[in-house]
């Protein structure tokens, strides 16, 4: 059996043993922002086997020296990383779709998939010929040729 390592089942004793941290230094990092729990009904935190592992990492951290605002800001950028490569996952395939779906046709030399904008990661498909608006705010995507 496969235990899905999101699943909040840890009630924060259980976390604070696993993660050799005293229940009170978890209710610290969660007011702090540094690892959130989710909350079951009645407010009680509850903890996933990532969450117990980002405490580990929070631990390492702090032991080498760095304060719990560079702790929450690396565990913030942290989150942005595995965010932003789902995306490219998700994004590699529709890519791979769009590729099968068009092997039939002949590619034009340098025709769009994308473009994404400057701020706040925004991926927009485009139309071949269409272009981003305004041009100097995104970043242009181009398929190779082939």
């Amino acid at each position: 059996m496969i235990v899905d390592p999101y699943a909040p089942i840890f009630v924060i004793s259980v976390a604070a043993e696993l993660a050799e941290m005293h229940p009170q230094t978890l209710r610290q990092y969660d007011r702090l922002g540094i690892v959130k729990p989710s909350r079951a009904p009645g407010r009680a935190r509850r903890y996933s086997q990532h969450d117990v592992e980002m405490l580990r990492e929070v631990q390492r951290l702090s032991q080498a020296g760095v304060s719990l605002e560079g702790i929450r800001r690396i565990m913030e950028l942290e989150n942005q990383v595995e965010t932003l490569r789902a995306k490219v996952v998700e994004l590699s395939g529709e890519l791979a779709a769009m590729a099968a779906e068009n092997q039939s046709r002949p590619l034009r030399q340098n025709s769009r998939v994308f473009a994404a904008g400057l701020t706040g990661g925004d991926i927009v498909a485009l139309a071949r010929g269409q272009r981003p608006r305004p041009r100097s705010q995104a970043v242009v995507i181009w398929r190779p040729q082939r």
